[in-house]
């Protein structure tokens, strides 16, 4: 019989920009609240955030439930929403179950572990995360107004870190912005490193950041191409601040749609990454839309 523990690390997503739906993967609504690990061990019952700090008193309605499982012993996985006292009605979205009755799940594959969960009983304020099933799952994401999306493998054990077998998708802003300049590529990379992209704001040309992902490598050789021809000496950025001290600077010509997740409190792209080349919005009309 395995040892029911105090504790286990969560298994993390990582981070991605890229956007797929293929055999293998499924995917999950990405919730905006508190990770939580539900432990039941006979009559005792434990809410831990991530950093293992106690939650019962935070949500006393999900440890009531929690203790009425009708299981020895048992950890969720899930995210808390509505923390007790606020208005909205404290939910644990529960996603996985890495133990249940004096057996230790996380070395099952999570099409499996899935299977258990759902036969769990389960009632509010305990909620069974649903699959998205939808054709292009990020794109109801974004119209629901979803923080985004966890996609993961279908045959992935419960890793106790960060994993590349769950992946993050985060619903994108997207923004016009005029290319200033740009880096030279590092490495197998042709054409250019990254893209120096800014936006006008009165006569001012302010720097909004580099662009490094979402290129082809033909992409590359192509605006390599253009950008060479509108190289100039000096920098086009009047506001800017972090700009690379290695760089070519061109005429502010070329618009460029990117997607990113937020604006910094800097001013600056977060997690930016090419959508398109515009050839139909004029350099002089980009203004920063998206604050």
């Amino acid at each position: 019989m395995a040892e029911f523990p105090d504790w286990l690390q969560p298994m993390a997503a990582t981070l991605t920009q890229e956007r797929f739906a293929v055999p293998g993967w499924v995917f999950e609504r990405k919730f905006d609240g508190i990770r939580m690990l539900a432990f039941k061990r006979g009559d005792e019952v434990r809410l831990l955030s991530r950093n293992r700090l106690p939650q019962s008193h935070a949500y006393p309605d999900i440890h009531a439930a929690i203790a009425a499982l009708p299981f020895r012993n048992v950890i969720l996985d899930g995210e808390a929403m509505g923390m007790f006292g606020e208005h909205a009605e404290p939910l644990y979205h529960v996603f996985d179950v890495p133990w249940l009755q004096d057996r230790d799940l996380t070395r099952l594959p999570l099409s499996e572990r899935r299977d258990v969960l759902e036969g769990l009983p389960f009632e509010p304020p305990l909620v069974l995360v649903e699959r998205i099933t939808d054709a292009a799952p990020w794109e109801r994401a974004c119209r629901e107004g979803w923080e985004g999306l966890i996609a993961k493998q279908v045959d992935s054990l419960y890793e106790h870190r960060r994993s590349p077998s769950w992946l993050k998708m985060k619903c994108e802003l997207t923004q016009d912005l005029v290319v200033g300049g740009f880096t030279e590529p590092k490495g197998s990379r042709v054409g250019l490193g990254a893209l120096l992209v800014g936006y006008f704001e009165g006569r001012e040309f302010c720097f909004a950041g580099r662009v490094g992902t979402g290129f082809t490598a033909k992409l590359l050789l192509e605006l390599r191409a253009r950008l060479d021809a509108l190289e100039v000496e000096k920098t086009p950025f009047t506001n800017a601040i972090d700009l690379p001290l290695a760089a070519h600077w061109v005429r502010p010509e070329i618009v460029v749609q990117v997607g990113f997740i937020e604006w910094t409190r800097h001013g600056k792209l977060r997690h930016p990454r090419l959508l398109g080349v515009r050839r139909d919005t004029p350099a002089s009309e980009v203004v920063r839309a998206s604050r």
